[in-house]
């Protein structure tokens, strides 16, 4: 830290404002900083790199309190590495979010309206990049606002040109490899969107259905099966039981007649089927279900498409043409008349997909459809973990990779929108199917058209962590940035985005995995821990709190809640609480500068220090190990509290209040201490800079006249350390609270002064008798001087005087009132404890309270009988 100090240019000592205005500061801070291009990334730099690539948000939103905390904590980790002298890239961008933008646009239309149909797909396509040029960039101004040192000249969309080249360069590889194929598969799809959507795009809630359980075939041959979706009966073309089930062993190859119908379905043997639940038999409806599908596969059924794509029933009959809900309760009735519903339980409440777009309820559907063939792909991004090349934080977090991995099921990656990037595969006249990559000509003549899906939004936000980096040219930026150092993400997209980088970083860059480390973090949640919603009335806009109380307190909060993997509770009284915090920093830094703290110079040596001195210098260097290791673990609540106990507690709270003394003293002594401050703010502020930069920044530039704390060199441990003067402080801090919690029981006034003498010779103490009277308000003892009370402490012995200070006769007789209460509290606890009937009925939460009650009553009785002790007699 000496040598930092000595690099520094001389303090100008500018005067501060008496109050911190975030308001004020911030804006033109962020705008100078990028001005002045420090979060900018050199490709040709000979500094080691250090690459974090932003979780794309959607190109259609906004900042939201998630986004807030993931941005916190990665603009916290790249802020340190650039001061610890790194390359620093945080690569920002954002993703052109396929559903939810045409969703928008189609909206905006809607109230003009039209359809997107009207205008035909090479027009809307055209509709929507005007749209996101004039509403999409809302999130790069709120980034701004938070503070995000992102690398702007880089920020990349997943839909301009060089992302399209690596993705349509990937598709044709994959493709080459057999990796890609098109297949007839059970996908889910939603009847609003009318496109399929991932596994990520399903919520999933408990809704109100009915279980109806109906009778299929006749006499001997009858069988019952029960259903959610009675009008999925329609497709039937089976009915399975399990192979070692006695009770349909008769029926297994037979033909029943299914009802409502003219048709005949065989009974087959699966040991798909849990005889143990239900009737032990099932409906399998191959076209409209994913696991009936896998039956229907196994056993050569028949799939049977009975409803279109708004999920209005196809199959001839008196119920085409009706609403999926509509027949359900048509077929229902039509089996009751039939005398085939065995038993109907409603409501009955049982999970529900639901689109996340448009909360319509999700409908299985057999689709032709792209598929990736992920089995080796997911080998490979399991490898990765396993053999040690990535890393998971937490790691109680991989046996949920690999549960994922593991088991990973084709991927789906054809959407029927639009908006996003098309499969580039024409089909010719005769049946033809060519692929065409970035570099091939696209056929031409009559007849050849291209597939008119586009791909999954996943599919190119898979790229991202090379694909932004110019992939598939062999780039500097490439070169330089490549693999990522870390990835910052949401426990809950591990299985959909990491997997999907993973897999494909892996795949294109020959093995070499997108990320050395993926670090989890766990959802924002309100402070009663229940997930924020626009329908429970708790979500919270960022901007609002960071309007009231400062970017810095807001960012503050947000790090001091993030243990790895777990979710995070805030309320609005704890960010003003960090607000406090920051004008806590401003304030005392303020009184340094006014009192004369420097940077000038190297410190000076230890033996013209105080032990004071020496204990905060001491307690600074440890400060700086503890909080290098818990970066390096991504531990920020734990780091965020060790700097927030540092700097207040010991910094401001004791040796601040224990210099005051010696500065209003003078002489060499105080200006040792007036450089010994100037080091340890330095370096507090430094450490503070990468949760809190605004404030800091303000108070650092201030303080040592340097360029710019986020270009400032990261602090280092120089291994000083003063284990004695420690020990000694320690001591010295338990004299000056112990008396003052004895002051505030006595009912003294913090500001009433009171006579005392000190007995510190002989105590590792004695040099500090002025700043022990100047903290607990003691004045020297006068020649009728009597000693009331005596309080020995920690090897000191404090005797003070309390005549006239206080009403000896009345405080005795409030404490006394105060004893008889706390005993009466403890003798009705006891008794009932020792009830053995009582304990006998009552419930053990009853019993713990009761538990709890006579330990507080034992905890007052000790403190009031010491009180009673320590007052003077009257």
């Amino acid at each position: 830290m000496t040598e930092n100090a000595q690099q520094q240019p001389s303090a100008p000592h500018t005067e501060l404002p008496t109050q911190y205005a975030p308001a004020d500061v911030e804006g033109p801070l962020y705008e100078r900083w990028v001005e002045r291009g420090y979060f900018e990334a050199d490709a040709k730099s000979d500094k080691p790199p250090y690459t974090v690539v932003i979780p794309p948000p959607n190109v259609t939103g906004s900042l939201h309190l998630g986004h807030a905390f993931e941005h916190t904590l990665i603009d916290a980790l790249t802020r340190r590495k650039r001061m610890q002298g790194f390359e620093t890239l945080w690569q920002p961008g954002m993703d052109h979010a396929g559903i939810a933008t045409q969703n928008v646009v189609e909206r905006e239309l809607g109230k003009e309206g039209k359809s997107r149909h009207d205008l035909g797909r090479e027009a809307f396509v055209e509709r929507v990049w005007q749209w996101k040029g004039e509403s999409g960039g809302q999130i790069s101004g709120q980034m701004r606002r938070l503070g995000d040192g992102v690398a702007w000249s880089r920020e990349r969309f997943t839909m301009d040109e060089g992302l399209s080249q690596a993705v349509q360069t990937i598709f044709k590889r994959l493709y080459d490899d057999e990796l890609i194929y098109r297949a007839e598969r059970i996908i889910n799809w939603c009847p609003r969107c009318l496109t399929a959507i991932s596994d990520i795009e399903v919520e999933y809630q408990d809704d109100d259905g009915e279980l109806v359980s109906m009778k299929y075939g006749e006499g001997d041959d009858t069988i019952v099966v029960a259903t959610t979706r009675a009008e999925t009966m329609l497709g039937d073309t089976a009915v399975a039981v399990h192979p070692d089930d006695e009770r349909y062993k008769h029926l297994v190859g037979k033909e029943i007649r299914l009802p409502l119908t003219d048709r005949s379905i065989p009974v087959v043997a699966d040991t798909h089927v849990d005889p143990e639940f239900g009737t032990g038999a099932v409906k399998v409806t191959p076209a409209h279900d994913p696991n009936d599908f896998e039956i229907g596969q196994r056993h050569n059924l028949p799939s049977l498409t009975i409803m279109d794509e708004h999920a209005v029933i196809t199959a001839h009959g008196p119920f085409q043409g009706l609403d999926r809900l509509e027949a359900r309760s048509a077929i229902v009735a039509a089996l009751r008349a039939e005398g085939r519903i065995v038993a109907e339980k409603r409501p009955y409440a049982h999970s529900v997909g639901h689109c996340s777009r448009c909360k319509t309820t999700i409908e299985p559907r057999l689709s032709m459809q792209w598929w990736v063939k992920v089995g080796p792909l997911a080998k490979a991004a399991g490898d990765a973990v396993r053999d040690g090349r990535v890393k998971i934080h937490p790691q109680e977090m991989e046996k949920r990779y690999f549960d994922w991995v593991d088991n990973l099921h084709d991927w789906c990656i054809s959407r029927q929108l639009w908006w996003g990037h098309r499969i580039p595969v024409w089909y010719g006249p005769n049946g033809e199917v060519v692929c065409v990559g970035p570099d091939d000509e696209a056929p031409t003549g009559e007849g050849w058209r291209q597939d008119t899906d586009v791909l999954d939004t996943w599919f190119s936000s898979g790229l991202w962590p090379f694909s932004t980096l110019g992939w598939p040219e062999q780039t500097e930026s490439l070169a330089k940035f490549y693999p990522n150092s870390v990835l910052v993400t949401g426990y809950d997209i591990l299985f959909f985005w990491v997997a999907r980088m993973m897999m494909f970083g892996l795949y294109a860059m020959d093995g070499t995995p997108p990320f050395h480390t993926i670090a989890l973090h766990g959802m924002v949640r309100d402070q009663f821990g229940k997930k924020m919603s626009k329908s429970f009335g708790n979500a919270v806009n960022p901007l609002d709190w960071m309007d009231k109380y400062g970017s810095d307190a807001l960012r503050f909060t947000l790090a001091r809640g993030a243990n790895p993997g777990v979710d995070v509770p805030i309320g609005e009284d704890w960010v003003q609480g960090s607000r406090n915090f920051a004008n806590k920093i401003w304030n005392a830094t303020r009184f340094a500068l006014m009192n004369g703290a420097t940077v000038d110079g190297p410190l000076p040596d230890a033996e013209k220090m105080s032990a004071t001195d020496r204990w905060i210098l001491s307690r600074l260097n440890s400060v700086v190990a503890e909080v290098d290791a818990l970066y390096e673990d991504f531990q920020f609540a734990k780091l965020s509290d060790a700097l927030f106990h540092f700097a207040w507690d010991e910094v401001f709270d004791w040796y601040v209040e224990l210099s005051k003394t010696t500065f209003m003293a003078g002489g060499e002594p105080a200006e040792v201490s007036k450089r010994v401050l100037g080091e340890v703010l330095d370096v507090t502020l430094k450490l503070l800079h990468p949760i809190v930069p605004f404030v800091t920044e303000t108070l650092w530039t201030t303080l040592t006249g340097g360029e710019s704390v986020v270009v400032a060199q990261w602090p280092t441990d120089s291994g000083f350390r003063d284990t004695a003067a420690e020990k000694e402080i320690e001591s010295l801090q338990s004299v000056i609270t112990e008396v003052r919690r004895f002051r505030a029981d006595q009912g003294l006034q913090p500001g009433q002064r009171v006579p005392a003498r000190l007995t510190l010779d002989g105590t590792p103490f004695a040099a500090h008798e002025a700043a022990v009277r100047q903290l607990l308000r003691l004045q020297p003892e006068g020649e009728d001087f009597s000693a009331t009370a005596t309080l020995p402490v920690a090897g000191a012995t404090v005797a003070l005087d309390l005549s006239g200070t206080i009403d000896v006769a009345a405080e005795r007789k409030r404490l006394a009132k105060d004893l008889a209460a706390a005993e009466k509290e403890k003798a009705q606890a006891v008794a009932k404890l020792g009830n053995e009937a009582f304990l006998a009925k009552a419930p053990d939460n009853v019993v713990d309270k009761i538990r709890t009650r006579l330990a507080k009553a034992d905890e007052d009785i000790a403190r009031i009988q010491s009180q009673l002790e320590r007052l003077p007699q009257a």
